[in-house]
């Protein structure tokens, strides 16, 4: 099998925006991630606001670990303020960390909005089977992340974790 086939397609995913101000009407940031996915024929099975809040974060983490998506993707709440807690919630449930995400997402932004770019928490990481990214809350970091990072790699993790799985079998 050639590498090409090595990818998974039509990955079901979840989409949270971590925002105490933001509403699904004025979501900007989640309506690119949908689109950028639908676009990509990966289906959308929920998508959500919830506030700053660490219970709330969590919840949704679990729920799109707990099998109806395998790539949950949040938006917000990765900055340096004292409500920032996504990436504090992320760190405390993943099982593996893919640094290289947030280092690359660092770089690439760097050359958009300079020194800036090192203040970004952005993280992803492997809770149980499901890839969980936390992005940045604004429209043009999270277009970076997903059309640079995070759509030419998901189906080639996911093939990487799936066989993993099925090896141990």
């Amino acid at each position: 099998m050639g590498h090409e086939e090595k990818v998974k397609s039509k990955i079901r995913c979840k989409v949270v925006t971590v925002s105490s101000s933001r509403t699904e009407e004025s979501d900007r940031s989640g309506g690119i991630i949908e689109n950028l996915l639908a676009a990509d024929d990966h289906p959308v099975v929920s998508r959500t606001v919830v506030p700053d809040e660490p219970e709330e974060v969590e919840v949704e983490i679990r729920d799109g670990v707990s099998g109806r998506s395998r790539v949950v993707i949040l938006t917000g709440g990765t900055g340096l303020s004292l409500r920032d807690q996504t990436v504090d919630v992320l760190a405390r449930l993943q099982d593996k960390e893919l640094p290289g995400f947030g280092e690359k997402f660092r770089d690439l932004s760097f050359a958009d909005i300079g020194p800036r770019a090192i203040l970004s928490r952005a993280r992803a990481a492997l809770v149980d089977d499901t890839l969980v990214f936390a992005l940045p809350g604004s429209p043009a970091a999270v277009e970076l992340a997903m059309e640079q990072l995070i759509l030419p790699v998901i189906g080639h993790a996911l093939y990487e974790i799936d066989k993993e799985v099925g090896d141990a079998g």
